[in-house]
């Protein structure tokens, strides 16, 4: 990720170096043991975000869900993620769903929401993130995860800094924990790019999508790189 990032106005999903084509991104996933996959979670989870000229307007779980395909044609995806989801809600209203599925991969992404609460609470936030991610790691699933990155962010909180370091720092922890594939966006230089995030100036647009699914999948490939697979 120490790739230049290119002025945005000159990018389209084909020439964007932090991307990957469809063909090279199943390449790098060729021995991919995945077939079911499952995103929980709030809006980063489910892809939310505006669209960008030059690249498709599709979230990142539905662009890595298409990756998988390429190699895993049977593959399963189910995506239970809800806009505005906290941690908690996320326990209660999704894990059930998750367990009948019966996954082998999973994508959590919770405690976003969590850092919006006027009577924020770290220690409280941090036994419920912690909770979903034991919840995922208990089906036997691969754990995947991101950080949020440095263009999150709310000037109107006065102690934003402070929460989302925070939770950056505990998602690290439970990737950790549960030996979970991260995607670590906080220092990634797609950040610094004017367009990255969406008119509400929280969600990445598509331009961030896209960079999302292309990092979930050169993470995997690393580990998978590092497994003796047949």
């Amino acid at each position: 990720m120490t790739t230049t990032a290119s002025a945005p106005d000159a990018l389209t999903e084909e020439s964007d170096p932090f991307c990957l084509a469809p063909g090279r991104a199943a390449q790098l996933l060729s021995r991919a043991p995945w077939c079911r996959f499952a995103a929980v979670g709030d809006s980063l989870a489910a892809g939310t975000g505006d669209p960008s000229p030059g690249y498709a307007s599709l979230g990142w779980p539905d662009r890595f869900a298409d990756v998988l395909r390429r190699v895993r044609p049977r593959l399963e995806y189910l995506n239970t993620a809800e806009v505005g989801a906290t941690s908690g809600r996320t326990f209660a209203r999704q894990m059930d769903r998750l367990d009948a599925f019966g996954p082998d991969l999973v994508h959590v992404a919770c405690g976003a929401n969590d850092l919006f609460r006027r009577d924020f609470d770290v220690a409280a936030v941090e036994r419920s993130v912690r909770r979903v991610h034991e919840r995922a790691a208990a089906t036997g699933a691969q754990l995947t995860t991101f950080t949020l990155g440095r263009a999150f962010q709310v000037p109107a909180i006065p102690d934003w800094g402070d929460r989302i370091h925070a939770l950056n720092a505990l998602v690290r922890d439970v990737a950790r924990a549960h030996d979970a594939v991260l995607v670590d966006m906080w220092d990634h230089p797609v950040n610094a790019r004017p367009g990255l995030v969406s008119a509400d100036r929280i969600h990445f647009a598509a331009v961030g999508q896209a960079v999302l699914a292309a990092e979930l999948v050169r993470a995997l490939a690393e580990r998978l790189a590092g497994r003796d697979l047949p």
